[in-house]
């Protein structure tokens, strides 16, 4: 008799997940129908593995192995975390552990903003992207960010805090959406930190009118036993900008991922990004731009440091329509092997149907250069700081496109302080 196999670990993870949905799902807000056709795409897909392409690079393995539990009512002191924010003056809402917190947030003015339900809006794609199938299925908070036409609802940060305080290792899903009427503009500023181990798993939709502006800044900075999963969605309609930039450096595993759809003439996307790995850590950035209409852009600069074992990936891929005459599509993807036991992957894809189009992508690996190192420590100049100076300078173009004054100094800090580390 052949011996039955057992489930395979990221089945066996899956079922944990769907474990936990079936005693949630009398009590989850939102719609019922949503979360569970949700799981049943979920129950039957599971958790993505490398036998999928866009999954190929990055394997959930330790994330499976990992017991997660449901967040308890977030009573821990928030305070040592608070402190780690940026010095940005500007309204901010704090999610603890994917719950929101009244008492540590100050709302916006200039911008309507709902909490207490997830946003389980119609841009996200359960049925072709299985990490949002597990968000939709149990996402139990969230902040939907309305901006009214014409406005200039100035900076907002969004804030997510994760928390070991009770000694258990906790998974949440925020749900989370942005609209901006025609004309309407908004500086979204997006930080993720934490303590202990954890998965975060959020999902935010954008929706980008015509003539509006989205800059979203988003800085990930989770504890470095952390699971980071996060999606991002951004329709723009005709004349409508996604800026977006996101800084990828805490975490034991992060995969950042993003779909842009440029739905009118003259939409525009630029996805920049740069991801600081050292250790084991492991960083995925994937993008894919759906460029539907004619005369739209898209900018993707990716920059990668590495150093010990720490493995990065990059997929970006721009899709471009038949009707999408006039298109202009750019993407570079750059990493610096900062040590022998450090790996990238890069998968940069032109996937173009219209005749009429420029696009292109590039790519480069490379250690620091070392007719450069000992040209500054001919100059006196110390290793440590020459090592420094190098690595700066190659990441200054990934942050030369944002215009935002505080969030361009925070994410330069938090550049700062992640080398301190590695030189210290």
């Amino acid at each position: 008799m052949n011996a039955i196999r057992p489930p395979s670990a990221l089945r066996e993870g899956a079922l944990a997940f769907l474990a936990r949905y079936d005693g949630l799902k009398a009590r989850l807000p939102g719609d019922p129908a949503l979360r569970a056709a949700a799981a049943e795409l979920f129950r039957a897909g599971g958790l993505p593995g490398p036998r999928e392409e866009a999954w190929r690079y990055t394997f959930l393995r330790p994330l499976v192995e990992q017991e997660f539990h449901e967040p308890l009512v977030p009573l821990a002191d928030c305070g040592p975390l608070l402190a780690r924010l940026p010095a940005i003056d500007a309204p901010r809402l704090v999610f603890v552990d994917g719950r929101y917190r009244g008492d540590l947030s100050v709302p916006p003015v200039q911008a309507m903003v709902t909490t207490g339900a997830p946003a389980l809006g119609p841009l996200a794609r359960p049925e072709s992207e299985k990490m949002v199938a597990l968000n939709t299925m149990l996402a139990e908070d969230g902040a939907e960010i309305a901006v009214p036409a014409g406005v200039d609802a100035g900076t907002l940060l969004l804030v997510s805090l994760g928390t070991d305080a009770h000694g258990r290792a906790v998974a949440f899903h925020p749900r989370h959406a942005v609209h901006l009427a025609a004309g309407a503009r908004l500086t979204l500023i997006e930080i993720c930190m934490g303590e202990g181990a954890y998965l975060h798993n959020p999902v935010l939709s954008a929706t980008i009118e015509a003539g509006a502006t989205l800059t979203h800044l988003r800085l990930q900075d989770e504890a470095k036993g952390a699971f980071h999963l996060s999606t991002v969605y951004a329709d723009v309609a005709e004349g409508g900008t996604y800026d977006s930039f996101a800084l990828n450096l805490g975490a034991r595993l992060a995969r950042m991922e993003v779909h842009a759809r440029l739905a009118g003439p003259g939409a525009a996307a630029h996805l920049n990004a740069a991801q600081l790995l050292s250790g084991n850590q492991h960083g995925d950035f994937t993008t894919v731009v759906a460029h539907d209409a004619p005369n739209t852009q898209s900018r993707q600069t990716v920059k990668n440091v590495l150093t010990g074992n720490a493995r990065g990936v990059f997929q970006g891929k721009i899709e471009v329509a038949r009707a999408a005459q006039k298109t202009d599509g750019y993407q570079m993807n750059q990493a610096l092997l900062l040590s022998p036991g450090a790996e990238i992957n890069c998968k940069p894809q032109l996937e173009i149907y219209a005749d009429d189009v420029k696009c292109s992508h590039g790519a480069t690996v490379g250690e620091l250069d070392a007719a450069q190192l000992f040209y500054l420590r001919s100059r006196g100049v110390p290793e440590a700081e020459a090592r420094a100076i190098l690595v700066r300078a190659f990441l200054s173009e990934a942050l030369d496109p944002i215009t935002h004054e505080a969030g361009r100094a925070a994410l330069e800090q938090a550049v700062a302080a992640w080398w301190e580390t590695q030189a210290a």
